[in-house]
């Protein structure tokens, strides 16, 4: 009997989104992969200082560019720096522009669009005419324009991006909102007097959240390829500071006579942008509504 007792109190134990989320994400091996990687390529760029007794701007023009060796892990560029400790503090100024420029879209595109969507009729028509009228604005003329009357400078990378990215993420909120509003939850929450903004902030955002941190986790990919083609053109950061984007630059004009200038830049680019993926895809996987049926 007690044994009959436990089993039902076990089978009324519900479960959770995140709780379902998570189990479904364990299951997917190239999702978990893709998470490993890029801890460990975080993990190592944060700790740059640690891990090298060089700095990544110091010159050596008397050894000039060497292969890899035990002392230079990655060999060196044309300047005698060495390219490893380069690569792992490029590696914090991409995931930086990525991770900071996410959350800038995030905030501010899931604000915008789960207003727009949640107030519907004109408003929204307004609001979303606004987005149109952003998306047909040239991104590359835009940072080119912003160089100009500013300078460069790493913050314009930022306010760049984010004025771009944040685009799509409000139509995300927006159609989350859209399809939330007339819910039932939704209708007693008004029906009880509570005020707009607290719905949309209480009720329609944490009920889009799944989705829309799945986007975000996509997202940063993109983001981190837009700052390597900006830092390409030489519209991102500035020397001796690098990303990825720049090493894979320099690397592309000397990859003739010094191939492992750009392999390694290459190298580490990819497979972090592909394990983001991966981790991107495996959470959209996780979290997809049809795969509670499974």
């Amino acid at each position: 009997m007690n044994d009959d007792f436990a089993a039902l109190d076990k089978a009324e134990k519900g479960s959770s989104l995140w709780r379902d989320g998570w189990r479904r994400l364990r299951r997917n091996k190239l999702a978990m992969a893709g998470m490993v990687v890029v801890a460990v390529v975080a993990a190592m760029s944060l700790a740059a200082p640690y891990l090298s007794s060089h700095a990544y701007a110091d010159q050596n023009l008397d050894l000039g560019a060497v292969g890899p060796s035990l002392q230079h892990l990655c060999g060196t560029d044309t300047l005698g720096r060495d390219l490893f400790v380069r690569l792992l503090y490029g590696g914090r100024v991409s995931l930086g522009v990525g991770l900071c420029a996410t959350l800038v879209s995030l905030t501010i595109g899931v604000a915008y669009g789960s207003i727009s969507g949640y107030a519907g009729g004109r408003a929204d028509m307004v609001m979303m005419r606004l987005v149109d009228a952003l998306y047909a604005v040239p991104f590359t003329m835009l940072v080119i324009i912003l160089m100009v009357m500013f300078g460069r400078n790493f913050i314009l990378i930022f306010v760049a991006i984010g004025a771009i990215e944040w685009l799509t993420m409000a139509r995300i909120a927006r159609g989350q909102a859209m399809s939330l509003k007339h819910k039932e939850f939704i209708e007693a929450a008004r029906a009880m007097g509570v005020p707009p903004w607290a719905i949309v902030w209480r009720h329609i955002v944490p009920n889009a959240l799944g989705v829309i941190i799945v986007y975000a986790t996509l997202t940063v990919p993109r983001v981190i390829m837009l700052e390597a083609f900006l830092s390409f053109l030489g519209l991102g950061v500035q020397a001796p500071m690098c990303s990825w984007g720049t090493l894979v630059g320099e690397g592309a004009m000397e990859m003739e006579q010094y191939p492992w200038m750009l392999f390694f830049p290459a190298m580490f680019f990819s497979a972090t942008l592909f394990s983001l993926n991966f981790l991107g895809d495996g959470l959209r996987d996780a979290f997809d509504p049809k795969a509670a049926k499974n």
